[in-house]
């Protein structure tokens, strides 16, 4: 039990970050300007499914409330299919919670498990996939 509360946790960071804005985003190597992001994924598979309406709508905007001024943003990717045209979409969905604190991330998450994890039966049957990371660095294209 315990080790699918921390699951979840990390699910839950990921998908608070998915709709802010990226292009406000501060460059990560500037000091004091550090930051994190807990990617949630759902993978696909034979008889998953994903309400991507609820989770946009309700689930996300719930955590990323739990996370508070900790919480930098927020996106939602939607997969659409994998590296090639035809191929199968490898995750149907992304959340990403992206944070400037890890610690204050789990206490949020922690304080709130029970409501994140009874919610998850309103959107997918799916057990996603947690991974927490230090962004780095941020680029983007300056070409017209």
């Amino acid at each position: 039990m315990k080790l699918k509360i921390k699951f979840f946790l990390l699910l839950f960071t990921c998908i608070g970050l998915l709709s802010c804005k990226t292009s406000q985003l501060i460059h990560s190597s500037t000091p004091g300007n550090e930051m994190f992001k807990v990617a949630i994924l759902y993978p696909n598979g034979e008889g998953k499914t994903f309400d991507m309406d609820y989770y946009e709508n309700k689930h996300m905007p719930m955590v990323a409330g739990f996370l508070g001024k900790n919480l930098k943003f927020y996106e939602i990717d939607k997969g659409i299919t994998g590296r090639m045209p035809n191929d199968k979409v490898p995750y149907l969905a992304v959340g990403y919670f992206y944070i400037k604190d890890v610690a204050e991330y789990n206490k949020a998450i922690g304080q709130n498990i029970n409501a994140i994890i009874s919610d998850f039966k309103n959107y997918t049957n799916i057990q996603p996939i947690i991974q927490i990371s230090e962004v780095k660095q941020l680029g983007f294209n300056n070409a017209e």
